[in-house]
């Protein structure tokens, strides 16, 4: 994948369908020492009290969206919107340029040479092009359907809606330009991001280099 920034700065993206072990390679990226850019973390940002994110929700479906402390109700909203198009569509409208936004904030303030954006639905949501390149963590779908299932606590059918909603893993590995085998041990994947924050150092250095 060609490199898509004008700078120095190179973005990873991190993507992986659920269970597949996303969160335990970002940790391992973060151990190094590695600026993180987590979708997850920034979408709960842009809902928090004073933000323009809970203000437009709250004016569009109510003061009963919010919790006692003034905060979002997250399962209230998971109402509103579940079989409801025209209310999903809303949220997403509002949400996702304020997700998008600050994502591109926090990558222009990263100081480590590369930067990880950590994006569960990074393919699904053509945010790729935000990347220089793409790590897919892998593991089969069994494991991770087994994974899910013992980490949330929910059932086979609601992982199961989950997985389907997601891209295939075939899709997934068709854009990755880097695979961590999430199939073995917590060590093994440990040894996959290590080799990778060595090539993407690398990567950094020579650009740095190239652009002198």
């Amino acid at each position: 994948m060609t490199i898509k920034n004008n700078n120095t700065k190179i973005v990873v993206g991190l993507t992986g369908g659920i269970g597949s072990g996303k969160s335990a390679a970002t940790a391992e990226f973060a151990k190094l020492g590695i600026d993180i850019i987590d979708a997850d973390e920034v979408a709960r940002e842009v809902v928090v009290p004073g933000s323009e994110g809970l203000t437009k929700i709250t004016e569009h479906f109510g003061p009963a969206i919010l919790l006692e402390n003034g905060t979002l109700n997250r399962a209230a909203l998971r109402e509103q919107v579940f079989n409801n198009g025209e209310a999903k569509q809303w949220l997403n409208q509002l949400l996702h340029p304020l997700i998008r936004k600050t994502m591109l904030q926090q990558i222009a303030d990263a100081t480590s040479g590369y930067c990880i954006l950590s994006v569960p639905l990074l393919i699904e949501g053509n945010l790729a092009e935000l990347c220089d390149y793409i790590i897919v963590v892998d593991c089969p779908e069994s494991m991770q359907l087994e994974r899910a299932m013992q980490r949330d606590g929910s059932s086979q059918q609601i992982i199961e809606s989950i997985m389907a909603s997601q891209a295939t893993r075939a899709e997934r590995l068709a854009a990755a330009d880097d695979v961590i085998d999430n199939s073995k041990t917590l060590e093994s994947l440990n040894e996959q991001v290590r080799a990778l924050n060595g090539k993407y150092t690398s990567k950094y250095t020579a650009k740095i280099e190239n652009s002198e």
